[in-house]
Parts: structure tokens; C-alpha cells; sequence
């Protein structure tokens, strides 16, 4: 009988311990959208070097005075309130690693269990170290741009593995029991690399300052087709430094990249569209890809106003905070592809006490 009732505890602890981790990302994936969009402000509002040394500023952990600043780096004159806006974003994303490290310690108890997502627990740990060396990199390769694009797409990479980890985690919780997860489809394939591809491009426009290179939509600097340097506008072995604040291409350049931009939008719309209508009469995807397919339509509208309207700052910012809801909204559509009829196996056996389903291994 003692072993029983000993069993019967370390269940409980197992499950006290499930929950916690399924609000803790839930609360990660959350905080990572927010992370994603300080940093955003921190590059509208040109902040990204406002700190010229990593991870302190000017040799400190706060922003100090003018005069140990100009001590510590006299090329670069203190900008206090562009350093605040650089420090607060450091100290929110180092707040972000240490939650991620929770989930890690909190989960590895958990590892041996049946059905535990360990290894993307594991993925999590691993994308928020290299998120941590691009941040690093963006500040000390002086804002270079293919650092930069990497660097947003580790943010929203990382609100995509909370995302992923605490769905997966609400399987294991609700103990459900459904059959292997269905391949996606060339077409469901198509959509997510679009996807990430259009991410880049969004990231490589800002980062390369061309949002508003081309004037004008739909056409570019009144023209359908006008002059475009492809060629160096996507040039990825460009020489480093000393600055990219404000950007270093040419005009033909600058608009070959928001053509780009353009363009991808256009075929990720398609796409989607063509997804949605695909799985039109499936009464368990019409939800979710009509909420992928309006993100999509929305992120789209914001993009051509902040060209029509000359890109001021919370209209680019709200942007990003479209390219964050496009990918919640395509995590969540692709999942439910994946697992499109799953069942509880615990709803007829709940827990004496608290009412919670008994756990099984999913």
C-alpha cells in the first residue's frame, strides 16, 4: 500500500509539474511576441547601436552619464534615450532566456516520460543561445544586415518552438490519444516555406532600409518595372562595416529588394488563398485557416499602407506585430492538419480531487 500511495504522489508532482510548464509556455511564446516587437521599436527608432558595446553599455549594466560614456568610447556620443531603449530590449530578451531555462530544469524530471517533448525542449534551450550570439553579432557587426534578418527570425523561431512545445504539452496533459500525425501535403509544404521566405524578405527590407524604396502601389516610382539592381540588393557576401545605420545600397538596389518583398507577398497570398479554398468543407480547418488567411490579407493591407502613407513608426511597427500573428496563426492551422480528429482518452476518469484527467502518454 505504501508503494501505491507513492506512486499515486509522484503522479501528482508529474502533473502539478505538466501544468505548470503549459502556463509557463504559453507565457513564453507570449513574451517572445512582445520581446520580437521591442526589438522592432528598438530598429524604427534607430536604437539598434545605441548601446556601441555588448552586453553592457559603455562598460555598464545601466546606461551611465555623459561623462563615463564618453570615457569609456569617445567616438560615439551618448544617446540616452536611444541607450534606455537598447537596454530595456537586452533585458527583456535576457529575461526571456531565463524563462526558457525554467522550462528546461522544470521539464528535465520529465524526460524519461512517454510522450514528453524533450528534445524540443532541448531545440528551445539551443535556438535561445544562438539568439542570444546574433544579438550580440548585430551590435558589434554594427547593424549588418544578414545578422539583423537573422536575428528576427530567431525571435519569431523561438515564439514558434514556446508555441509548438505548449501545444504539445496540452496533449500530454488532457491525456490524448490519436493516431500518428498526418504528412503535410506539397501544398501545406508550400505555404510554410513561402512563409519563412517572406519573413526573410521582410527582415532583409528592413534591415537593408528600402520599406520605402519603391514610391507608390502597386506600381514602383510610378513605374511597373523599373530600374533593379537584383543582383546587389541581394548580395549576402557583402563586406562588413563600419556602419549599416540607415543602410549603404543604392537606390536600384533598395527598390529590387522591396519588388522582392513585394512579390513574395503576393505569392504567399495566393498560396494561402488556395489552401483555404482546398479544405473549404473541413468543418475542422475552415476556422483556422480563415484566421491564417485574414492574417495574411491584414499583414498584407499594413504593408501597402506604410508604403502609401511613408512608413511612420507605429504603422511599421504594427507590421511586425502582423508577421508575429501570421506565424501564431500558421503554427495553429498546421497543427490542427496534423492532428485533425484527436480524442481524450481520460474524460470518462477524472482525478478524485481536482477534477483533472488522468494522464496517458500521448
Amino acid at each position: 500500500m505504501a508503494m501505491v500511495a507513492e506512486r499515486e504522489r509522484e503522479r501528482e508532482r508529474q502533473r502539478r509539474r505538466l501544468r505548470w510548464l503549459c502556463r509557463l509556455t504559453l507565457l513564453g511564446a507570449v513574451f517572445t511576441a512582445l520581446v520580437v516587437l521591442a526589438g522592432a521599436w528598438t530598429r524604427l527608432v534607430d536604437a539598434g547601436l545605441g548601446c556601441p558595446d555588448w552586453p553592457g553599455c559603455y562598460g555598464a549594466l545601466v546606461v551611465p552619464d555623459a561623462g563615463r560614456a564618453m570615457a569609456h568610447t569617445p567616438e560615439v556620443p551618448l544617446e540616452a534615450a536611444k541607450a534606455w531603449m537598447e537596454m530595456i530590449h537586452r533585458y527583456l530578451a535576457s529575461t526571456l532566456g531565463l524563462l526558457v531555462i525554467a522550462v528546461v530544469v522544470l521539464g528535465a524530471s520529465l524526460r524519461r516520460r512517454a510522450g514528453y517533448p524533450w528534445w524540443l525542449s532541448l531545440a528551445l534551450l539551443g535556438a535561445i543561445l544562438l539568439q542570444g550570439a546574433f544579438g550580440a553579432f548585430t551590435v558589434t557587426l554594427k547593424l549588418w544586415p544578414q545578422v539583423v534578418t537573422l536575428h528576427l527570425l530567431g525571435g519569431l523561431a523561438i515564439m514558434g518552438l514556446f508555441l509548438w512545445l505548449h501545444l504539445r504539452l496540452r496533449r500530454l496533459v488532457a491525456g490524448v490519444a490519436s493516431p500518428p500525425p498526418r504528412r503535410l501535403t506539397p501544398l501545406w509544404a508550400a505555404a510554410v516555406v513561402l512563409l519563412v521566405g517572406q519573413l526573410a524578405l521582410g527582415g532583409w527590407t528592413s534591415s537593408n532600409y528600402a520599406g520605402i524604396a519603391c514610391q507608390g502601389f502597386p506600381t514602383c516610382n510610378a513605374q511597373w518595372w523599373p530600374a533593379l539592381d537584383w543582383a546587389e540588393g541581394f548580395n549576402l557576401a557583402q563586406t562588413v562595416g563600419p556602419s549599416y545605420l540607415h543602410g549603404q545600397l543604392h537606390a536600384e538596389a533598395r527598390s529590387a529588394i522591396q519588388v522582392g518583398h513585394r512579390l513574395g507577398a503576393l505569392a504567399l497570398v495566393a498560396c494561402l488563398l488556395t489552401l483555404g479554398l482546398r479544405h473549404r468543407r473541413d468543418p475542422r480547418l475552415r476556422g483556422w485557416l480563415g484566421m491564417l488567411c485574414s492574417a495574411c490579407l491584414l499583414q498584407a493591407f499594413l504593408g501597402i499602407a506604410n508604403v502609401l502613407l511613408w512608413l511612420p513608426l507605429w504603422l511599421a511597427l504594427l507590421h511586425t506585430a502582423g508577421a508575429v500573428m501570421l506565424v501564431a496563426a500558421m503554427l495553429l492551422a498546421v497543427w490542427h492538419w496534423r492532428w485533425p480528429a484527436a480524442r481524450c482518452a481520460a474524460t470518462t476518469r477524472r482525478h478524485a480531487k481536482g477534477g483533472q484527467p488522468w494522464l496517458t502518454a500521448s
